[in-house]
């Protein structure tokens, strides 16, 4: 294992250090509907999303450009996961994010998904990268306590089980994803973080002491220069802003919506820095974004309300154009799409909740 050298962003601004193990198809319009009442209603029209398409819009809009079935046949399929803490569907629909709008208008949408009760991060960002509910991964508040990442790891950790020779790269800057009692190599009952240092590359920020505006941007600028001078295939990156901005001001008013649009900013960034790879045509990119929970009025969340349960489930490639339309969908469904868009076969044995989102349910 080595550490990369750390780079800086700004005048000021601290270093950050990367852990390393190795150096739509169809243009149409999706049509999201919330089921938490009129305020939960969201259209998502071609004709606006097109108007948008500028920069990195332009780069979402023609993410899943090439025919599924030639893609299928000749790309390396590879997976993009976005999550986005605490960002509640409705106020996403009201803000403007011409990234996702126009990666939803290409793409597969739903703003009816469902989350882990407690709404709460701990086990929601557990449960999106298992692909099981609390009760099997145990984790039931942020103190992660119970965990058994051992029986259910994440994601990425199948990956490296099941297909070693594939690149695994998560980026984050919510410490508890990625240690155990402050100690991120720790080897420790339950199998130590959900997002452990056995990943190929990981980049790990304090969001608390960067902030959480300069943590989100510099974890993006880590993996924009990844995906272009690295080759992953499964990848992770986490945006804390909303969530943090949400709760340090009480509420779901300016400040929060501001913190959404930045996150769409750096999703921007993201799809640019996919489609700006040298390989780029020979790869077939699912692109994955959801958040862990919603909240409420001032800012809170960990209850059963609609408010605070219902998510939003984002997907773009050209794997999307042969998915069915949207209908249930839940946090669990994230893990295993990934997995099956790699070509890992769901073994039954491992008893994970969630089914592939582009299957039939």
């Amino acid at each position: 294992m080595e550490d990369l050298p750390g780079t800086t962003c700004g005048p000021g601004e601290r270093a950050m250090t990367a852990v390393s193990n190795r150096s739509v198809s169809h243009v149409a319009r999706a049509i999201c509907r919330g089921t938490m009442g009129s305020g939960f209603v969201r259209l998502i029209r071609a004709s606006r999303a097109v108007a948008l398409l500028r920069g990195p819009a332009l780069a979402a809009a023609l993410l899943g450009a090439a025919s599924p079935t030639v893609a299928a046949a000749q790309s390396t399929p590879k997976v993009l996961l976005i999550g986005i803490d605490g960002v509640r569907p409705d106020v996403l629909a009201e803000v403007p994010t011409p990234n996702m709008d126009a990666l939803a208008a290409n793409g597969w949408y739903t703003a009816e998904a469902r989350t882990t009760t407690p709404s709460v991060s701990g086990p929601s960002w557990s449960s999106m990268l298992t692909g099981v509910w609390p009760g099997k991964h145990g984790v039931t508040s942020n103190s992660f306590t119970g965990r058994d990442y051992d029986r259910w790891p994440s994601f990425l950790t199948r990956v490296e089980r099941e297909r070693p020779e594939l690149y695994t790269f998560a980026a984050l800057d919510w410490l508890p994803l990625a240690e155990v009692d402050g100690l991120s190599l720790a080897e420790v009952d339950g199998g130590g973080p959900v997002l452990p240092a056995s990943l190929d590359t990981r980049v790990v920020l304090n969001g608390y002491d960067l902030g959480w505006a300069e943590a989100d941007a510099q974890l993006t600028a880590q993996a924009v220069g990844h995906l272009a001078t690295a080759d992953p295939d499964a990848m992770f990156v986490y945006l804390g802003n909303p969530d943090e901005t949400s709760h340090q001001h009480a509420s779901i008013g300016a400040e929060y919506r501001d913190a959404i649009v930045l996150a769409d900013r750096h999703v921007g960034m993201l799809i640019d820095a996919v489609r700006a790879r040298p390989g780029y045509e020979n790869e077939d990119w699912l692109v994955l974004i959801s958040t862990d929970h919603g909240r409420l009025a001032d800012g809170n969340h960990g209850g059963d309300s609609p408010e605070e349960m219902i998510i939003f489930i984002l997907a773009n490639g050209p794997a999307t154009a042969t998915w069915p339309p949207p209908g249930p969908a839940f946090i669990v469904d994230l893990a295993v799409t990934a997995l099956d868009h790699l070509g890992i076969v769901i073994d039954p044995g491992w008893d994970l909740d969630g089914r592939p989102l582009g299957r039939p349910r």
